[in-house]
């Protein structure tokens, strides 16, 4: 009896540690939730920057910061009546969130090198082909854990990132959908227990429904870009930059290797066109003709697959140099361009 009492007065004090250990990293994590949520939208930026100069195509980037009710409730989780968590603030890391969202599997692909080429990666892990190692269809996202590098050089505003974790998710608008709708109906639907495997077995039939989708799209764009032609669309006469529609299809066929860049991008670039005074595609084609692509990709000792927008910029950064960098459009990215401009001329 005395044996069990003592057992039970571990056991007792055990729990009692553990709801200290909760109550205050909850109290903690509450007074540092303003300065996470400015991280949160720091890291955000950081991302869509990242992005936009990589030339890399995507639906959307947005941040969250987990909520105080959301951190208590992982916090407090068991496994075996053992807690998940003996430091909560270390080790919940996704404390702060940024979700990619991208038209096609391979631009998932593209965000993974790219992220792996700029940030310090923490932990990968592709959900998908875990499943599919399993046989079987379902969640579908890249979850990937990264930091920045320490010695990184960062602008005054983002110093406030320097040794912090950000969970970044990467996925196809189909796989978006899927688990969106696959989380709003498993946590807030109320399905009788009779009904379940059936619920299962659809959402898997619409798991591997949305895959199949996913590289039927892939399919299309491919076939698109080894069949573009030069032909030409109506465009206002009054408007001298060259067509951002015109300039995505010579793009896709100048760098048949790159994927496409968001659909804005191509307008941004025909600005800087027309201020270089290149108003015709012939007249880039001409210019292109002189420049040695290859070699400027690998002077810039890509990591990831630059979208077709960058190898522009690259090679109209190589032809004019300083220049190219002064121009007007340019003014919000001076340091970045100067930076490039000094590995291209070694």
């Amino acid at each position: 009896m005395e044996r069990s009492g003592s057992r039970g007065a571990r056991q007792r004090q055990r729990q009692q540690q553990g709801e200290d250990i909760v109550r205050h990293a909850v109290r903690d994590y509450a007074a540092r939730f303003p300065e996470l949520s400015e991280a949160t939208e720091r890291f955000t930026s950081l991302i869509t920057r990242m992005l936009d100069d990589a030339g890399i195509n995507y639906l959307s980037v947005t941040g969250r910061t987990k909520s105080v009710a959301s951190f208590a409730g992982k916090a407090v989780r068991q496994e075996d009546g053992v807690p998940l968590y003996r430091d909560p603030l270390r080790e919940i890391t996704d404390q702060m969130g940024v979700r990619v969202i991208t038209y096609l599997a391979t631009d998932v692909a593209a965000v993974a090198e790219l992220v792996s080429a700029e940030l310090t990666v923490l932990d990968d892990r592709d959900m998908g082909r875990e499943t599919a190692a399993e046989g079987q269809w379902g969640y579908n996202s890249r979850h990937i854990l990264v930091s920045l590098d320490p010695s990184a050089e960062l602008a005054p505003e983002d110093e406030m990132l320097r040794g912090r974790s950000l969970s970044l998710q990467v996925r196809t608008i189909l796989q978006h959908a899927w688990a969106e709708f696959e989380h709003d109906i498993r946590y807030k639907g109320h399905l009788p227990e009779e009904h379940a495997p059936d619920l299962n077995r659809r959402f898997t039939l619409a798991a591997g429904l949305l895959e199949l989708a996913d590289r039927e799209f892939t399919a299309i764009r491919d076939r698109i870009q080894e069949t573009l032609t030069d032909q030409q669309s109506e465009q206002d006469p009054s408007d001298p930059r060259i067509g951002a529609k015109e300039l995505a299809t010579f793009l896709a066929g100048q760098f048949a290797d790159a994927g496409w860049s968001k659909t804005d991008h191509y307008s941004w670039i025909s600005g800087l066109l027309l201020e270089l005074g290149i108003t015709s595609l012939e007249e880039l084609s001409g210019l292109l003709a002189s420049v040695d692509s290859a070699a400027i990709t690998d002077r810039m000792g890509y990591r990831y697959p630059p979208g077709a927008v960058r190898r522009l910029d690259d090679a109209l950064l190589a032809v004019f140099g300083a220049h190219y960098v002064a121009l007007h459009g340019n003014d919000d990215r001076r340091p970045l361009l100067q930076e490039r401009l000094d590995k291209l001329i070694g």
